[in-house]
């Protein structure tokens, strides 16, 4: 909805008459994507302000990837206009197969500590996902796309070997 490998920019008019066509067949929810990762917060406002004149917030979803780290500000954008459903993705896994260079989803651990920041209650253990995180990343061998996750697993890391550190001075 925010950009097209083939076509390039896409119309938003283009997004809000294909929210309205699947709204009449009878979907539940429609998910924005951004699924290439090129939009940024003003451009998402644009899109989400025309799809909401086609669905209520509650059944539009977000789909950002993080190709250009927009995807967090993008959220935030769509969280301001009342749009609250988040597609993310644990250790930001996934992509675009079809777009070159595109990375993986916006990863739900970045999310999920966004989201307590600003004082939002998700129901997420964090310590936990992230855990889940570290371990879906080692047993695929991928390298882990959250910020969040890398931030708290260097900081236990570096825990553990500053009290190995303590233990071996003593």
């Amino acid at each position: 909805a925010m950009g097209c490998p083939y076509q390039g920019e896409v119309p938003v008019a283009d997004v809000a008459m294909a929210v309205r066509e699947l709204m009449a067949l009878g979907c539940y929810e429609v998910s924005i994507g951004d699924t290439i990762g090129v939009g940024t917060p003003v451009q998402v406002q644009q899109v989400l302000a025309a799809c909401l004149q086609e669905a209520p917030a509650h059944q539009l979803a977000m789909h950002f990837h993080d190709t250009y780290g927009q995807a967090l500000a993008n959220l935030l954008a769509g969280l301001e206009l009342g749009v609250t459903t988040i597609d993310a993705s644990v250790a930001g896994l996934g992509g675009c197969p079809y777009a070159s260079g595109a990375s993986g989803n916006v990863s739900t651990e970045d999310v999920v500590y966004m989201l307590h920041g600003m004082g939002l209650h998700t129901g997420i253990d964090l310590d936990r996902l992230v855990d889940t995180s570290h371990w879906i990343c080692q047993a695929l061998n991928r390298k882990n796309q959250s910020r969040v996750a890398l931030a708290m697993g260097s900081r236990v890391s570096q825990c553990v070997n500053n009290n190995n550190a303590d233990n071996n001075r003593g």
